[in-house]
């Protein structure tokens, strides 16, 4: 998973002295060796993703018995004098899943402006997608989860690559299974990302559409009804075709004498659409309040 070897790695994870034993998927990186004490090395012939090296973890864990399953991943950007603090929630059965965030600690300096703004922007986007709108952070892999929660997830189901961590929180959201952010400070060295932007954005925008949907469609229409479904799609169509009008009128300005007058409606239906999405997410995130609990108490 990262240039470290399977011995580096496993010294981290026990030097918190949270746990006794790791598994330690290999996603078929070609760098380091898979040997270590008190290590159980699992490795994948070929490369199956973030996601999937973590589902094979997952899937051990499940079947050596584990009550709580910890990941941190091997890129140094955990630390793991945290680990205690990113099991308690779950270990004391005060959340399902626990999960780092950056976000929210007092020590942000080694973020860059451009990571948080990045940061910042997809949290927004997983918040309206998972319904977890108190969380931040969402592509944290520094987590925690009970077996229950585990056994509750469809793993085969999930995303392997790197949005797998944002389908996760859809999965567990429409499944009712309370979170909580325990909060950390930004380790960031001078390690290379291996995200290919070029696909990412895409197919992480289509995740994040394709969970808001089946999360509306499995919560407030299969399971019961909720009115803030009618608000979400007012919303989205009258601001769609609103910003579509008004493109259209400032297009033809100058060629057509009604121009004003469709752009003044196209506005008018804009800001009714703005207005029913926001209304539709006060909804939203009043049902699902209950669903995050704090996960840092005192501590900051």
């Amino acid at each position: 998973m990262d240039g470290r070897s399977a011995d580096e790695r496993g010294a981290s994870v026990a030097s918190s002295g949270a746990v006794t034993s790791a598994d330690l998927p290999d996603a078929a990186s070609t760098t380091g060796t898979i040997a270590a004490a008190r290590v159980v090395p699992i490795r994948h012939e070929r490369n199956r993703g973030r996601g999937g090296a973590v589902k094979t973890g997952y899937r051990r864990a499940l079947a050596d018995g584990m009550d709580v399953v910890a990941v941190m991943d091997a890129d140094s950007q955990h630390p793991p004098d945290y680990l205690d603090r990113i099991i308690d929630p779950v270990a004391t059965g005060r959340a399902d899943y626990a999960k780092g965030t950056r976000l929210r600690h007092r020590d942000r300096s080694a973020m860059s402006r451009w990571r948080f703004f990045g940061n910042s922007l997809l949290t927004f986007l997983t918040k309206v997608s998972t319904g977890y709108w108190k969380m931040t952070d969402p592509q944290n892999g520094y987590t925690a989860i009970s077996r229950d929660a585990l056994e509750r997830l469809s793993l085969n189901k999930l995303y392997d690559g790197y949005g797998f961590l944002n389908d996760v929180l859809a999965a567990l959201n429409a499944r009712e299974m309370t979170i909580a952010d325990v909060s950390h400070p930004a380790i960031y060295g001078d390690e290379q990302s291996e995200i290919r932007y070029g696909s990412f954005v895409p197919n992480l925008s289509a995740i994040l559409l394709r969970n808001f949907l089946g999360r509306l469609s499995a919560k407030y229409l299969v399971r019961d009804f909720h009115p803030l479904v009618i608000l979400y799609l007012v919303g989205a169509v009258g601001l769609g075709m609103g910003l579509l009008g008004s493109l259209v009128a400032l297009w033809s300005l100058f060629g057509m004498g009604s121009a004003f007058v469709s752009g003044a409606l196209s506005i008018l239906l804009a800001a009714v659409g703005g207005v029913a999405l926001a209304m539709g997410m006060a909804y939203d995130r009043r049902e699902n309040a209950g669903l995050e609990v704090d996960g840092d108490g005192e501590a900051s």
